[in-house]
């Protein structure tokens, strides 16, 4: 179960916005973190606390196909993130480092900038605490969740028997 304060982006939001190029040759994943977001909202890197909920509009994470952005998002302290629908490669990207995303239109649109959420990734079951509204995104695959739980597909890869 996870728990956090929603930070509220809208649609299209690139990997561009997320992690600018400028900062690509960052050594490390908290470096990244620094400067994530700040195209956007130069307050989120300063501001946003381990555990906080990023909640996205549609075709969030289009643009480029660097691991760089959920990388980013991940290293800032954000636990997971909702949005409408999701660019291709940033979900996959997204699992392959084990950070959870959910597609949940209705929650997209409902949930507010402040608002305490709830998220229980296993079943997809996304509450607003602020509201009192529920939300059902679809739940991972088992073998998506087991990703996950292992903290990437690296991780799983090496944890599986031959």
């Amino acid at each position: 179960m996870i728990r956090g304060k929603v930070w509220k982006f809208g649609d299209h939001v690139d990997t561009d916005v997320i992690i600018p190029a400028r900062y690509l040759n960052a050594p490390e994943p908290s470096e990244l973190a620094k400067h994530c977001m700040e195209d956007i909202d130069a307050s989120f890197a300063g501001t946003v606390q381990s555990g906080d909920i990023m909640v996205g509009g549609w075709n969030f994470g289009c643009g480029s196909s660097r691991e760089h952005a959920p990388v980013a998002i991940q290293a800032s302290g954000i636990s997971c993130v909702i949005a409408a629908s999701f660019a291709r490669i940033f979900y996959r990207n997204s699992i392959n480092i084990g950070f959870p995303i959910l597609e949940c239109p209705e929650a997209s649109e409902a949930i507010k900038a402040g608002d305490i959420i709830t998220v229980d990734t296993k079943a997809g079951v996304i509450t607003d605490e602020t509201t009192g509204e529920t939300f059902q995104a679809k739940p991972f695959p088992p073998f998506i969740e087991k990703i996950i739980e292992k903290g990437g597909l690296l991780p799983y890869l090496k944890g599986k028997e031959a």
